[in-house]
Parts: structure tokens; C-alpha cells; sequence
């Protein structure tokens, strides 16, 4: 009895040993030969204690299991997955398009599914930015010969990375999404320096003067990729939209400033490398979309988080005009008199090199050149702002709109419900006692005004996460709205209120709403939102077509009017509303000078 006691506990042990690896190999996407293996191992392993059973002794059943988790980290270590590159599209064994003959080259690309988008992923528009080119200019790719297959998405741009251990665990806590057991995604995605690639989806078949919507992807300057499918351009393609994203540089290798570099930088440039990147590719497409049945003269450029404030510099540099029409901003932008993200003073660039040296172990230049690229992404911590280098940007965007010298014709922009929660989830502890210090510390002398508009209340961590979305994100749509009206030219402002079971109103919780992929998380979504994606994107087609959002059996987005203060509320009602922020943004002017 005893005996078979002990072997009905082994064989739980066994059991609750196989459960728990097999939720860290799938977690962390190791290769099915990790699983195979285990298997292997564990029948190895049962074999071996049965045969001793009857004789082993205890140090000698410990020395086995010990035995047998040493084996099983070498398989997790061995069968981690790889780096490989993520396909263009989602269906297996796609069939190629017709070839495109470019400036540079002809390409070939993939159909979807269906046949009715083609995809062409991984075009060069730029040279590699290594070696002597890491942290100089943009420069303009070379020819190649033959056919370029383009099929798979180029590497996304160096960064900082998690385990995927890690990422599966955020994707299943925050996202409420993750693909169990699935055999297409054990692996990671491929980064590297040479990343300034274009991405092309486009309707099937011969096509021409088509509206073409150039797409700045996200992460506070320092991570992203052009590949993320909640941005993947092809409900876009399916209603006669040419979509176009693209990699460009990021953290310290994009935003990098040196005095040294701007002496030797033809333009006497530094500090806005990724910046660069963002208008050679806006360049690349001026030139070449024509050849994908793009309109050049009809592009709208769009952009959420980092992007959107990239997009924000774009329409306010003198190196963009005539380049593009309209912009689309999601969450963020830069036009502030003091942009609280993704912008800082050039002096302050200039301060920040030090660390970089001092991290590196190096004291110029060429040695920073020389340093491989994953130790350099260890200094890129706070590399996540553009600047004003005299060349990209020529002074303070807000100076630039006071004067009416941006280039956008016209504006749809607008931000979620619930900004800054994602991002004080692991900040600092907000208690009633230090509420109106913390306010302090943001606003200075109208940290009591907006202390009695926002009370602490009951929980105060979330008045403070109400006034800081509303700074950090809302109060600079509302500013770049009213420039738009000053200048009289169109702005179609939104506010974002749908929740459901993902990243709800969070920031980028609109995104797979924006551009049609909902799909891509189907355990979160029901028919409403759904509805609420068409709606959204009848209103982006009607923009990038005409700069007017509005159409038939639309609700009515009225243009943003500083003495109406009305914007449009993307919700489960589809309506206008009152901005419920007026008076805190006065506050806001207040702290910021105006």
C-alpha cells in the first residue's frame, strides 16, 4: 500500500512537472522540436524511477529530478525560438503578384487570402544606416538587379527586448489575447540596424490615382514595428486606399545628438536621425507610389503615439512641404509650448551624450560607430525625443503653427478615454496626502485650481490618471485643433470611449478599431465594435479622399470650432459632445505659459 501510495504521488509530481513546462515552452514559443524532446525526457525519466523503485534510495531520487530539470532548461534553452522575419501575409504558400518596376528595381509581392490586396513588404528606401552612416543623414538606397521578392517584412529596427516569456504573459494580463498552441508564431521577430524598408499594401489588379494613407508606427520613439498587426494595411487596400508603412530609426540610434556630428553632417544636423528616416521614406513614396496605382498628389500621413507626434513634426518641418495633403494624429502630439513626450530642447540633447560615452566606455565618435548594436541598445534608455537641430526642425513647432506654417491642408486627430492608465500602473503611489504635491510637481502654480476641478476624492490614483491623460495626450489635440481653426483650415477632432475586453480606451486601444483588424482578437470584440471599425473607417477613407470625413449615412462630424468646443465621441453612441476637459485645459495654458 505504501508503495503504491508513493507511486501515484510520482506520477502526480510527473504530471504537474509536464503541465507547468509545457505552459513555459508554449509561453515562451520554443520550436516543437523543445516539445518533442521533452516528451523524450520525461518517458526517459519515468523509465529510469520505475526501474528503481524498489531499491533507490532517497539522496539518489532527488539526484534523478535534479537530473531530469537540468535537462529540461538545456531543451528550453536549446529549443528557444529564432529570430526569423514575419511574413507579409497570413495565409500559407501565397501567390506571387506581377512585377513592379520601380526607380531602383522591379519587386514582386504576395496576394492575400482572397486575391483582392497585394502586399509588397520590405522594399529598401534607404541605405543600411551602419557602420559610417550610423548616426549621419539618410541616404537614398542603391539599385539592385533583378527581382526583388518581397514577401516577408524587412527586420524590425534595434531596441531594447523583452523575453518572450515576458511578452506573452503582457499580451495575456493587459491584451487579453495570446495564440495558444499555434505552430506559425515560434519565433522572433528579426531586428537589426538595417530596417529602413517600405511596406506596400495595395487593391489587386491594375489600379491608378488611388489615395495613399503613409502610416508612422508607434512606441515612443524607442520600440515598434512596421509588421504589428494592428495596423496591417489590408481593410485599407480593400476599400481603395494604397497603404504604405515603413521601419525607420529608433532610441539612441535615431535620436542620438552630438556636437561632433553635426559638424561633420552636410546639413549641421543631430539629434533627428528617425525623423529623417520618416521624411527620406515619405520621399520614397512621392516618388514611387505611382507604380502601385498611388495618387503622389493625394497622400495623407498618419500615426499613433510616437507616430502621431512624428507626424506632428512633419507637418511642421520646412523638408515636407509639398510632400504630402492631410494628417491623421492618434494620441499624441507635439505642439505644446511644452511638449510633456517625444520632444526636448536641443541643449538638452546635447547633455544627454555624455551618458552614451560613459555607458560605452568610449570618448568619440568613430568609436560609438564601432560598437555592435546590441551593447549600443543598452545605453538607448532615454533616447525617445526629437529636437529642434536647425535642419528637420528649424524651431519650435508651436512657433512654426503660431506663424501658419505648417503644411497639413487639413487635421482628424483626437485621443482615448483612459491615456496615462497603462503607463502609472508601476509609478508612483498617489494617496490624498501627496495628491496636490504630485500636481505641484506637474503645474506649478495651477496645481490648485486643477486639484479643485479633479478632486482626490475616494481614489485618487484615478483623478490623477484623468489630469495626466488629459496632459500628457488630450491637451495637445485640443492645441493642434486650435491652431487649425486659427488658421481656418479643417480639423476633426475625436474622443475615443468604446470599452470592451482588451486594451478597452487605454492608450492604442482604438487602434485595431482604426484600421480594421479587430479580427486579429476576436475574444474581445463583439458586433458593436465591429460596427464601430466601419463607421471609423468610412470617416478615414472620406478623409484621405477629400479631407471631409463625412458621408453618406454618417453621423455628422462637425469641424472642430474654438467657440463650439464640440468634438466627436467614438463610443457605443456615435455622436457629438461637448469636450468634458475645457476647463482643465485652461489650467494647462496656464502652467504652460499662455
Amino acid at each position: 500500500m505504501e508503495r503504491e501510495k508513493k507511486g501515484i504521488f510520482f506520477y502526480l509530481l510527473c504530471v504537474v512537472t509536464a503541465i507547468v513546462y509545457g505552459l513555459l515552452l508554449e509561453l515562451s514559443k520554443n520550436v516543437v522540436a523543445g516539445w518533442v524532446v521533452s516528451v523524450v525526457a520525461f518517458a526517459l525519466f519515468i523509465f529510469i524511477w520505475k526501474s528503481k523503485l524498489r531499491t533507490s534510495k532517497w539522496y539518489l531520487k532527488l539526484l534523478e529530478w535534479a537530473g531530469l530539470f537540468v535537462v529540461l532548461a538545456i531543451i528550453y534553452y536549446v529549443s528557444y525560438p529564432p529570430y526569423a522575419r514575419v511574413p507579409a501575409v497570413s495565409n500559407k504558400n501565397p501567390d506571387s503578384t506581377d512585377i513592379v518596376s520601380l526607380e531602383k528595381g522591379d519587386v514582386s509581392g504576395v496576394f492575400n487570402e482572397d486575391k483582392s490586396v497585394e502586399v509588397y513588404a520590405g522594399i529598401p528606401y534607404a541605405k543600411a544606416p551602419v557602420c559610417e552612416l550610423r548616426f549621419k543623414e539618410t541616404e537614398e538606397a542603391e539599385a539592385w538587379e533583378g527581382t526583388l521578392v518581397c514577401d516577408h517584412f524587412a527586420p524590425k529596427f534595434m531596441q531594447s527586448e523583452n523575453s518572450t516569456l515576458w511578452d506573452s504573459l503582457v499580451s495575456i494580463i493587459f491584451y487579453n489575447s495570446f495564440n495558444w498552441f499555434d505552430l506559425d508564431d515560434n519565433y522572433r521577430e528579426a531586428m537589426s540596424e538595417d530596417a529602413l524598408y517600405v511596406n506596400v499594401w495595395k487593391p489587386a489588379g491594375d489600379i491608378s490615382d488611388c489615395p495613399v494613407i503613409f502610416y508612422i508606427h508607434g512606441g515612443s520613439l524607442q520600440t515598434g514595428s512596421p509588421s504589428y498587426d494592428q495596423y496591417n494595411g489590408e481593410a485599407y487596400a480593400k476599400r481603395g486606399i494604397v497603404f504604405v508603412d515603413f521601419g525607420y530609426r529608433l532610441n539612441v540610434f535615431g535620436y542620438f545628438a552630438d556636437e561632433a556630428l553635426a559638424e561633420e553632417s552636410r546639413n549641421n544636423t543631430t539629434g533627428n536621425y528617425g525623423l529623417l528616416d520618416q521624411i527620406a521614406a515619405l520621399k520614397w513614396v512621392n516618388e514611387n507610389i505611382e507604380a502601385f496605382g498611388g495618387d503622389a498628389g493625394n497622400i495623407t500621413i498618419a500615426g499613433e503615439s510616437a507616430g502621431s507626434s512624428s507626424v506632428n513634426a512633419i507637418c511642421a518641418s520646412p523638408l515636407t512641404k509639398g510632400l504630402f495633403r492631410r494628417a491623421i494624429a492618434e494620441s499624441s502630439g507635439i505642439v505644446a509650448n511644452k511638449p510633456y513626450h517625444t520632444f526636448r530642447d536641443y541643449d538638452e540633447a546635447l547633455e544627454m551624450k555624455q551618458t552614451v560615452y560613459d555607458a560605452m566606455g568610449v570618448s568619440s565618435v568613430e568609436e560609438l560607430r564601432e560598437i555592435d548594436a546590441k551593447e549600443l541598445i543598452k545605453a538607448a534608455g532615454e533616447y525617445n525625443s526629437m529636437t529642434v537641430d536647425g535642419y528637420a526642425l528649424i524651431e519650435h513647432p508651436a512657433l512654426t503653427y503660431q506663424k501658419g506654417e505648417n503644411h497639413e491642408e487639413a487635421l482628424l486627430n483626437g485621443y482615448n478615454a483612459k491615456e496615462a492608465d497603462v503607463f502609472t500602473i508601476l509609478g508612483t503611489k498617489v494617496t490624498s496626502d501627496i495628491y496636490l504635491e504630485i500636481l505641484k510637481e506637474n503645474f506649478g502654480d495651477q496645481a490648485e485650481k486643477i486639484a479643485e476641478l479633479v478632486p482626490a476624492g475616494d481614489n485618487p490614483k484615478a483623478s490623477y490618471n484623468t489630469v495626466m491623460s488629459v496632459a500628457w495626450f488630450a491637451y495637445s489635440h485640443n492645441v493642434w485643433s486650435r491652431y487649425m481653426a486659427d488658421e481656418g483650415r479643417p480639423a476633426y477632432e475625436y474622443w475615443f470611449t468604446k470599452e470592451n475586453k482588451g486594451l478597452s480606451t487605454n492608450h492604442s486601444g482604438e487602434l485595431p478599431y482604426f484600421y480594421g483588424n479587430l479580427y486579429t482578437q476576436p475574444q474581445n470584440y463583439d458586433e458593436s465594435d465591429y460596427e464601430l471599425s466601419e463607421t471609423i473607417m468610412d470617416y478615414v477613407v472620406n478623409f484621405a479622399k477629400t479631407g471631409d470625413p463625412n458621408g453618406e449615412g454618417l453621423p455628422e462630424w462637425q469641424e472642430f470650432s474654438t467657440d463650439e468646443t464640440q468634438i466627436l465621441e467614438l463610443g457605443n453612441e456615435v455622436e457629438m459632445t461637448t469636450d468634458i476637459y475645457l476647463e482643465l485645459y485652461k489650467l494647462i495654458d496656464g502652467a504652460q505659459g499662455k
